[in-house]
């Protein structure tokens, strides 16, 4: 017979609501950091102030390539982290200012960690709380993401429905892996990344798209890098499609 003794005390409940309301506010206040220091210095991506850095820039790349390099990475890093709109046109730049290989690599790994870290802000401020209060009505999502996350995060990534930084703010609602999440974005990006940074390669000078426009910049080979990333969500959809109906034949009723 249970005696008053061998109940144990109920355990001090979570101040959940003030936990989540400090949370925004430190996520207020990173944003509104980053916010200003993008409004600030927002003006060294535009066109009119690289044509006028053009020399300089070429001369720090040629006497400081790596850390140039790493400068670049930082910053593709800090605006795809914080969602800021630009990374099209950094893509681009990349590919004009590094070349064609070294660009991808950054551009690649600078996207892929970017939008990890965004996946991770997501699941520290509201991952926890969505799961806990809204966890019985996830369990189907749940568990098809333990069976076919990595497969879902990929469609997502080779045929945008939503935009980049939706997809890492809603995943980092679930419990997918971390480490999933970064390897397969990485991998499913890639081939928009390709033709970004191709096209960005074959970027005449600066000055020269300053004068006549961006007409500028079309070539055969932009063009049919362009041809491409538009037809491929197409293609990467049929054969998601078709990937999808034979595993579900394949599973035994």
């Amino acid at each position: 017979m249970n005696t008053s003794d061998d109940v144990a005390p109920p355990e001090p409940a979570l101040d959940v609501k003030g936990s989540i309301v400090w949370k925004l506010v430190f996520l207020v206040c990173i944003i509104g950091a980053a916010a200003a220091v993008y409004w600030r210095y927002s003006h060294l991506l535009s066109l009119d102030y690289l044509v006028e850095r053009e020399s300089f820039l070429k001369d720090y790349l040629y006497n400081y390539h790596f850390r140039a390099l790493g400068i670049a990475l930082f910053v593709y890093i800090a605006v795809t982290g914080f969602s800021l709109p630009g990374a099209a046109v950094m893509t681009l730049v990349f590919g004009w200012y590094f070349g064609f290989w070294e660009a991808l690599v950054a551009v690649s790994f600078g996207s892929s960690i970017g939008a990890t870290l965004a996946f991770l802000m997501s699941r520290f401020l509201l991952g926890g709380w969505v799961q806990n209060r809204f966890g019985s009505k996830l369990k189907t999502m749940n568990d098809a993401l333990d069976r076919e996350g990595a497969f879902y995060l990929f469609s997502l990534r080779l045929v945008p429905v939503f935009p980049f930084f939706v997809v890492n703010l809603l995943m980092g609602l679930t419990k997918i892996r971390t480490r999933t999440f970064w390897w397969v974005s990485q991998l499913g990006m890639l081939p928009g990344t390709i033709a970004y940074v191709y096209a960005g390669s074959n970027i005449p000078s600066l000055q020269d798209i300053a004068n006549h426009g961006p007409g500028r910049i079309i070539s055969w080979q932009v063009l049919v890098a362009f041809a491409i990333l538009g037809i491929f969500p197409l293609v990467a959809k049929k054969v998601i499609v078709a990937m999808q109906h034979k595993s579900n034949e394949e599973v035994p009723s």
